[in-house]
């Protein structure tokens, strides 16, 4: 074999190899592409959990923002009858 037909030949084996190994087979594809989905399908369940997580954590950020102003309106009310009773306690005059 002469050098030329050497040259030939394995250029002829190196591009029948590069073309066989450049296919995917529908095998390998769906294979992969199940493995994916999987995957997907796994963070979408995921997601939807924080998610319902998130919703509880936020309704009950809401109830206790409506007892604190509930609490607090009520110590304003409170707040303005001490005042009253101190100023009544204020104008008396002292036993003696």
């Amino acid at each position: 074999m002469t050098p030329r037909q050497r040259i030939a030949a394995a250029g002829l084996a190196i591009a029948a190899g590069l073309s066989l190994s450049a296919c995917a087979t529908e095998d390998y594809v769906d294979k992969h592409i199940a493995t994916v989905t999987e995957r997907i399908a796994a963070l979408e369940a995921r997601v939807g959990q924080v998610d319902q997580t998130a919703q509880a954590a936020n309704s009950t950020a809401q109830a206790a923002a409506g007892a604190a102003q509930s609490a607090n309106q009520r110590l304003d009310q409170l707040t303005a009858r001490v005042d009253a009773l101190e100023q009544q306690m204020a104008n008396r005059r002292p036993r003696n």
